[in-house]
C-alpha cells in the first residue's frame, strides 16, 4: 500500500466514526419501563403457574396410573415430572447463556 492509500484509509475511518455512532444501546422510551416491568412480572407469574400445574398433572398421572394399574400412565407421569424439572432448570440457565452470547445488547 502506498502512503496515500494509508492516509485515505485513516481519514475515512475517522470520518465514519464521527458520522456513524458505533455504539447504539436499546432503551425503553420515557415512561414505558413501568409497563415493560409489569408485563415481565405477569409473564414470570404465568410461567411459575404453568410449572406448578405441569408438576401437579404429572403427579396425578403417576398416582392414577398406579391406582388403575396402567403402566403407561405411570411412565408418562414420571417423564412429566422429569420434564418439568428440566424445563425449570433451563428456564433459570437459558437467560444467562443468551446474555453471554448477545453481550450487553449494544451494537
Amino acid at each position: 500500500m502506498t502512503s496515500l492509500a494509508v492516509a485515505a484509509s485513516i481519514l475515512v475511518g475517522a470520518i465514519v466514526r464521527l458520522i456513524i455512532p458505533l455504539k447504539v444501546c436499546p432503551k425503553a422510551p420515557p415512561g414505558a419501563q413501568k409497563y415493560a416491568d409489569d408485563v415481565m412480572g405477569y409473564v414470570l407469574w404465568g410461567v411459575g403457574i404453568v410449572f406448578f400445574l405441569g408438576l401437579v398433572i404429572a403427579i396425578a398421572a403417576l398416582v392414577a396410573g398406579r391406582i388403575v394399574n396402567m403402566p403407561h400412565a405411570t411412565k408418562m407421569g414420571i417423564v412429566g415430572i422429569v420434564m418439568v424439572i428440566v424445563a425449570a432448570i433451563a428456564y433459570v440457565v437459558a437467560p444467562g447463556i443468551v446474555d453471554g452470547i448477545l453481550g450487553n445488547g449494544c451494537i
